[in-house]
């Protein structure tokens, strides 16, 4: 039945519903500075990084991202799968935030809630992006569309940050914003403005990169900076989340202290410690682009040529043209790849596996290859074939607490199913 109701009269009943929820709660988001963050990737991580900056500078902080929510001293998981949750809860959360005196509120944004009207009333004050690469075209059908909507978010805001190395970064940076912030790994990018005279904007670039099999360091603005986070697309983000303290006048010293205090992010590039020896990761990644990203840098940090193995799906009811390309960029790294579940939904978990199956190329089915529906047995599968020194790559759950099969919500944890399964090797 839901399927049959336009997503145009949804969105008319989610606009009823903010605008109820924000006289209710007295449009609470005008009592504190609010920052949102969109991107297809890495805004959970730019999320944590933007927090902990604001809180080393002192400010009280609240925060909602994908994989938690904060308010002060106070965290807990986000159990409900969705990164940005409805209006009622957005705005109760920040009236929450607003008794507890929190001067800022950090709040990952989707393109669904920004097209949804579900953050109709919040008063953004300053708008981040990361990046805009292939994803939720099952909804926004093309990503023209897509973009557009990420767009909404960069309307009425005081300050813009943008991702430089993305594609098209002047269509944001177009935006009428009093004060705009650019950053880049490239050098070549900061040319973005002058192909344009009206985009004037400050820029950060990461000079000196070092990228070390568990971390990375690089030079901004004459700051040396180090994260305990690998991978350039981890510097991207630390970029961001720089570039937002810039424009809230922190110091950039503070910056960088905020920035090595992160150990990690929980589902993100997470590194699972074993007494058996094997690198093992598990993480978010479920678009083309954070698999590219994040398999190339396995490869690159790989220096003893273990093995690396692969178990990822994809999710149900999304977009479908992305899953062959998903099995052929994994397919040209692993060693051993083992497709298995996901979040299904109602969708044929059999048919998402065949699906991805499709791109996978170099591979022998029953040699190197596997389809293993039930995500426990997969990883174990995983497990047994690694030998000290390899890796194995788990994908598509990161921290999440729960798996969507059907309708039913089945508690799951890619780390814990790990943990266990890893007691079970001799």
């Amino acid at each position: 039945m839901k399927k049959l109701i336009p997503q145009k009269i949804k969105n008319i009943y989610h606009l009823i519903q903010a605008i109820l929820a924000n006289f209710y709660f007295g449009f609470p988001s005008k009592k504190l500075k609010v920052i949102g963050i969109t991107g297809t990737n890495g805004k959970t991580t730019t999320v944590q990084m933007i927090a902990k900056i604001l809180e080393e500078a002192g400010y009280k902080v609240a925060m909602a991202s994908t994989i938690n929510f904060k308010i002060g001293d106070k965290e807990w998981i986000n159990k409900t799968k969705f990164t940005t949750l409805s209006a009622w809860a957005v705005q109760k959360f920040t009236k929450e935030a607003i008794k507890k005196k929190c001067d800022y509120l950090v709040l990952e944004t989707s393109s669904h809630s920004l097209d949804q009207y579900r953050v109709w009333g919040i008063n953004y004050n300053i708008a981040v992006v990361t990046n805009v690469t292939r994803e939720h075209l099952d909804y926004h059908k093309d990503i023209k569309r897509y973009r557009k909507a990420k767009l909404k978010l960069f309307k009425n805001v005081d300050d813009i940050v943008v991702n430089l190395d993305m594609n098209n970064p002047e269509e944001f940076l177009a935006i009428g914003a009093p004060n705009k912030c650019g950053y880049t790994t490239r050098v070549e990018n900061i040319q973005c403005e002058s192909r344009d005279s009206n985009l004037k904007f400050e820029t950060i670039l990461a000079e000196e990169i070092g990228l070390e099999m568990w971390g990375s360091r690089y030079k901004a603005q004459g700051i040396e900076y180090e994260l305990n986070l690998p991978g350039l697309f981890n510097i991207e983000n630390a970029l961001a989340a720089t570039c937002v303290g810039v424009t809230e006048k922190i110091d950039k010293k503070t910056i960088a202290k905020a920035l090595k205090k992160i150990d990690g992010i929980s589902g993100r590039m997470e590194y699972i410690k074993n007494n058996k020896g094997l690198n093992i990761i598990i993480d978010y990644a479920v678009t083309p682009d954070s698999l590219e990203k994040l398999y190339n840098l396995v490869k690159g940090i790989n220096r003893n040529n273990g093995d690396i193995i692969s178990v990822f799906g994809a999710c149900g009811e999304r977009d479908r043209g992305k899953r062959p390309i998903m099995g052929e960029i994994v397919s040209k790294i692993a060693d051993y790849i083992i497709i298995t579940n996901e979040d299904p939904y109602n969708e044929d978990p059999e048919r998402i596996i065949d699906e991805i199956a499709q791109g996978v190329k170099s591979k022998k089915e029953g040699g190197n290859f596997w389809k293993i529906l039930d995500r426990r047995k997969a990883i174990n599968k995983a497990l047994n074939l690694a030998k000290p020194g390899d890796f194995v790559v788990v994908t598509g759950k990161g921290a999440e607490e729960i798996m969507a099969v059907g309708k039913e919500r089945i508690s799951w944890n890619d780390k814990k199913v790990i943990l266990e399964e890893l007691k079970k090797i001799d």
